[in-house]
């Protein structure tokens, strides 16, 4: 039964504890790990009982759809993480960006949007938002001027992925949310690259944060799912989305990812660490044209990072020297890194963002974005930084 008994001195607590103890109700048998409540439904002990759950006038479950225990759990904590006053779970990262739009947008109204986004949120805002008379703009992340520019009377939301995938460009949250607000607009961030363990974008103004929990919530590849994180206001919206269209999160993997959040802390800490080694290392190797990573001194937005970030990531972008051709040979030449689409996990993952994260858009939207035939995407996992440099080696130093 869903119940406002959270410790009151949870408010005091920093993130760490937060990560570990945060929105665990213990039920009756005194469990010290969260439950997992794998039910479609739960029952009643009389007929009044069931309609005043079911109204709404008494809290409760009613069915896992829309409430459940184990995902309740995994929102209340995630939702204390980023500070915010509550979190909606849904089945993937992309069905929270969605659920979102289809919350608080409507026919007519307008979204302006970094142009360094993921490829599939490209595609839901152009191909399928865009059915439903929804327009989005584009524009460099960095550039406030343009941001400003680009936006019209019905202009709703901004939508910015910081860090930038895979080309880790990073926008001044707090500036972009004055825009917003100056504008009556919203400002979402898609924190998925940092988690609120590096970054905590409400903090610094922004009204939604958007997870695809499958990365580093989770840690170690094992489910999908995604959250969006915020006021009680819009969240209700989302909410009513989530339970009325049913891109719900299972209890299973809300389990998994309330697990991963114990050791977020600690992860993101150990992947910015070799991220940024790896990163050094690549841009003195004679292979290498230019990499991206903003805890680079020479990235072009370094200082803006290191004002609003606690660390710099796991993702590094590495253009090579030469074309299609020489990037998948590094790709082709790995023995140990693993070469998926994916990112988040404790292993090393590679990929060639054009032909594959980013392989829908248009050669038109490739260029604007940045993705070119020479860049690679390195997620840097948990390994030792040694082995991860061996094997991109084997490639790298056949190029020279």
């Amino acid at each position: 039964m869903e119940t406002d008994m959270l410790d009151p001195t949870q408010d005091e607590w920093n993130l760490e504890t937060l990560a570990i103890r945060a929105g665990h109700d213990r039920t009756q048998e005194q469990e010290h790990s969260e439950p997992i409540f794998p039910t479609s439904s739960f029952v009643y002990g009389s007929a009044a009982e069931a309609a005043r759950k079911f109204s709404g006038d008494e809290p409760g479950n009613v069915y896992s759809r829309f409430t459940n225990p184990t995902v309740r759990t995994f929102e209340r904590r995630l939702a204390a993480m980023e500070g915010g006053e509550r979190c909606v779970a849904t089945s993937s990262g992309m069905a929270a960006i969605l659920s979102t739009a289809l919350a608080l947008l409507q026919a007519g109204d307008e979204i302006v949007a970094s142009r360094s986004l993921f490829g599939s949120t490209v595609s839901l805002f152009d191909k399928y938002l865009g059915k439903f008379g929804i327009t989005t703009r584009y524009v460099e992340l960095s550039d406030l001027d343009a941001w400003e520019v680009a936006m019209t009377p019905a202009t709703r939301l901004l939508f910015a992925e910081t860090p930038s995938n895979p080309l880790s460009e990073v926008v001044d949250i707090a500036a972009l949310a004055e825009l917003a607000h100056r504008h009556d607009a919203l400002l979402a961030i898609d924190n998925c690259f940092l988690t609120p363990a590096l970054q905590r974008p409400l903090s610094l103004g922004a009204d939604l944060v958007i997870h695809s929990a499958t990365k580093y919530l989770d840690g170690q590849g094992r489910a999908i799912g995604g959250a969006v994180v915020g006021r009680d206001k819009e969240l209700e919206e989302v909410f009513g989305v989530v339970r009325t269209c049913g891109p719900c999160l299972s209890p299973f993997n809300a389990w998994i990812f309330t697990k991963g959040l114990e050791t977020l802390n600690l992860r993101m800490k150990a992947h910015a660490a070799s991220a940024l080694e790896l990163a050094r290392w690549l841009d003195a190797h004679p292979a290498v044209e230019k990499v991206h990573y903003s805890g680079l001194e020479s990235h072009p937005q370094h200082q803006v990072a290191s004002r609003q970030q606690q660390g710099f990531g796991a993702v590094v972008g590495v253009e090579v020297k030469g074309g299609r051709e020489q990037a998948w040979s590094v790709v082709d030449a790995t023995r140990m890194l693993s070469i998926t689409g994916n990112l988040g996990d404790a292993k090393t993952t590679i990929t060639h963002p054009a032909t594959t994260t980013h392989g829908r858009l248009s050669d038109e939207q490739k260029a604007t974005a940045g993705i070119s035939e020479n860049l690679l995407r390195i997620a840097v996992g948990l390994e030792n930084l040694d082995d991860i440099k061996a094997d991109l080696a084997r490639g790298l130093d056949a190029l020279v």
